[in-house]
């Protein structure tokens, strides 16, 4: 297994380097303000930041090898290194296009959409026109397990009929939010695993009635936020289906699997800021008499932080690689084991670095709480982590029933 980037994956990583460096790093804290204060509105650097972007091909590179005629063509372990930069800053991947949840919207209508629906809501996406929502969460039952998905898609006639409630439907407030994707169910009687089916609702749709944005542990996330959605007898054409009926689940697996490792990758990204902002911190200060760099507890702390990033950083690329090599089924439980570990780690990370900087910590003087904040949540969301330790843990049982008793070595019987 080799984790050798390609001449490609160098080039891409030197170059988006340097556009953060140039353009992104330079008004992170003006942007971070300016939504503060003014946040249903799009920054105005933000749109011509992705022109500039776009020209310079640093655009959609999440899109894996298959669709490489509207990206760079990169690998699942070759995007993961570009993951992990735009993950230092929270906004950072919606300048190069390759921002949740539109990355694994667009993955769905790429792979399961029919030719109409990749022309009026692929292409506008791909080319950076139009953002999107995906919901999928309800208030109402635990939708960890999304066989508890209430919301009905009922065929009437030449269209669909969709009621229910959603909510942490992320990207609903963005001012350019064009369409959702929504998961409902359109046969009950059937088996509990085709009961499910995704469905393109346009936004302004008679029926959506966006009820309220919700904080995400006490922020919005303008303004993309995240919001409760009411679909009151909203009807569209039946063929805004996806795939057809019953394949929610199906897409749903091809959507998940790639989206996690950007999710990880991006974390990792995130926890090595937060470290390299302690490291400069540590160097700077100095309590009750001492530099805070020879103090034991400090040393032991950053050793320990450089160690957990570099195990979260190998297991994020193996899975990456497994994706690669086996698909995203075959590789299912790597990416469990990401939802497990990297994020509640980063999440840790983060806040071990905050403590060293005290009350600076936690103000908006540096990103460290805005970044802790997002990566708490973001282990409740695309699905908590106990839901994938249960799977994982009956996966991996399951395989060791299912050896022989020759390949298992023990030293007592």
């Amino acid at each position: 297994m080799n984790f050798e980037l390609s001449d490609k994956a160098k080039k891409y990583k030197e170059e988006l380097i340097a556009f953060m460096d140039t353009h992104i790093y330079p008004i992170e804290h003006e942007v971070e303000l300016y939504y503060a204060r003014n946040p249903k509105k799009l920054h105005p650097s933000i749109e011509p930041l992705k022109e500039k972007a776009r020209e310079q091909g640093l655009w959609n590179l999440f899109l894996p090898l298959d669709y490489a005629e509207h990206t760079g063509g990169l690998t699942n372990l070759e995007y993961a290194v570009l993951a992990e930069e735009m993950g230092k800053i929270m906004w950072a991947s919606e300048i190069f296009n390759c921002n949740a949840p539109d990355t694994g919207n667009m993955e769905v209508l790429a792979k399961y959409g029919s030719e109409k629906q990749k022309e009026t809501y692929l292409l506008p996406m791909l080319e950076g026109r139009i953002r999107s929502a995906f919901l999928m969460t309800e208030p109402s039952v635990a939708s960890s397990d999304a066989r508890n998905i209430e919301t009905s898609i009922v065929r009437d006639g030449d269209s669909y009929l969709i009621n229910g409630r959603k909510w942490w439907s992320s990207n609903v407030r963005h001012p350019n939010c064009s369409f959702y994707i929504v998961m409902g169910k359109t046969d009950t009687s059937a088996s509990s695993y085709t009961q499910q089916s995704m469905i393109i609702i346009p936004t302004k749709t008679e029926g959506v009635e966006v009820v309220r944005d919700l904080s995400a542990m006490g922020q919005f996330d303008f303004p993309s936020a995240h919001c409760e959605v009411l679909l009151h007898n909203v009807r569209v054409p039946a063929e805004n289906i996806i795939l057809g009926e019953g394949k929610g689940f199906e897409i749903a697996q091809g959507r998940l699997g790639p989206g996690r490792i950007h999710h990880a990758m991006r974390s990792i990204g995130a926890a090595q800021r937060a470290f390299d902002y302690m490291c400069k911190r540590v160097n700077e200060r100095t309590a009750f008499g001492k530099p805070y760099h020879e103090m034991g507890s400090i040393r032991e702390k950053t050793a320990k932080i450089f160690c957990a990033i570099e195990k979260c950083r190998m297991l994020t690329l193996k899975t990456a690689y497994m994706v690669d090599t086996l698909g995203a089924k075959g590789a299912k439980d790597y990416i469990a084991a990401l939802k497990i570990s990297v994020i509640p780690e980063a999440s840790r990370i983060i806040d071990e670095c905050m403590q060293v900087f005290g009350g600076k910590g936690m103000s908006t003087d540096i990103p460290l709480a805005a970044m802790y904040s997002h990566w708490r949540a973001m282990r409740i969301a695309d699905g908590p982590e106990e839901v994938h330790a249960y799977q994982l843990g009956r996966n991996l049982l399951k395989k060791a029933r299912d050896r022989k008793q020759t390949d298992i070595r023990y030293f007592v019987d």
